[in-house]
């Protein structure tokens, strides 16, 4: 798509071209242009603005080629440029993971208060945090990067999903000696026996989406089925967690998951049932009901 017969072609071109084809595709070609040229260039911030007339390499060219094409026929932009924000993570993200979003950031945020409280009284004391069915790894990368003296634990179903969690634990730094990835295997299943009873936090973004829902064509046809569906209510998953977090939390720790505005009363509910003390439904930064804490000390 981006050569000129001359072989010259400025990476303003570039994104003037991608912007024009993105136009019946993309709520945001804009954006999603610029993303493209940002990956095809290398160039970022300040970089890019200065770069923008710069003559684009073939190899860029060729690269930036192959990205429209994908966007073009509708592929997700996360995982055409592969890799996407999340706090203060880049993180690989390919068709083995969910792409991550800003509501589950908010639940990251829920989770650090939660850990954060437990640490008065007692603030040189290590915590244990496992994030259940990570995917990418967000969530518990997260934790580990954001707050020290937390060691984390992450749990997926799919190996195709921990491959993707350890490329991303790869590229954490300090704190990647203070996280463990556990064998595949379904929820608590993989976990060690020895972490029964004394984990400080569960978090969790499981599959809730019910059977029936519809979703937008972008997340149907391109994000993994088994990381979103969980039966005829959505609450499949959530049922097992909330039954089985209570035996491998410690006295005071506390359970947090992601879920549907809609499913929050029904849950919490039947975290009461499970035995938590306390249960607390928190918003997302659009207002929804967006987490559903459970504390059971």
């Amino acid at each position: 798509m981006g050569s000129q017969p001359d072989g010259t072609v400025s990476w303003r071109n570039l994104q003037a071209e991608a912007e024009r084809a993105l136009g019946a595709v993309s709520d945001s070609p804009a954006i999603d242009a610029r993303r493209i040229v940002e990956r095809a260039s290398g160039l970022e911030g300040a970089q890019y603005v200065l770069g923008l007339d710069d003559l684009a390499t073939e190899r860029g060219v060729h690269f930036f080629d192959l990205m429209l094409e994908r966007r073009v026929h509708g592929e997700p932009l996360q995982y055409v440029v592969g890799s996407w924000g999340f706090r203060y993570l880049d993180l690989l993200v390919d068709q083995r993971v969910l792409i991550p979003r800003p509501e589950t950031e908010s639940v990251v945020e829920f989770a650090l208060v939660e850990l954060d409280a437990m640490r008065v009284g007692e603030p040189g004391r290590s915590l244990v945090a496992v994030d259940l069915g990570t995917g990418s790894g967000a969530i518990g990368l997260s934790i580990a990067f954001e707050r020290e003296r937390v060691d984390v634990w992450l749990t997926d179903a799919s190996e195709d999903a921990l491959s993707v969690a350890r490329a991303n634990l790869a590229g954490l730094g300090r704190a990647a000696p203070r996280v463990s990835i556990a064998p595949a295997g379904e929820w608590f299943a993989s976990l060690p026996a020895q972490l029964r009873g004394q984990i400080d936090l569960i978090v969790s973004n499981p599959p809730y989406v019910a059977d029936s829902d519809e979703l937008p064509a972008v997340v149907r046809d391109w994000e993994p089925a088994s990381a979103l569906f969980a039966g005829a209510d959505g609450l499949d998953d959530l049922r097992v967690i909330v039954a089985e977090a209570p035996s491998w939390l410690s006295p005071a720790g506390s359970l947090v998951v992601e879920l549907a505005p809609t499913q929050a009363e029904a849950f919490a509910a039947l975290a009461r049932e499970a035995g938590f003390a306390e249960v607390e439904i928190k918003q997302d930064l659009t207002g929804r009901d967006r987490a559903v804490i459970c504390r059971r000390g």
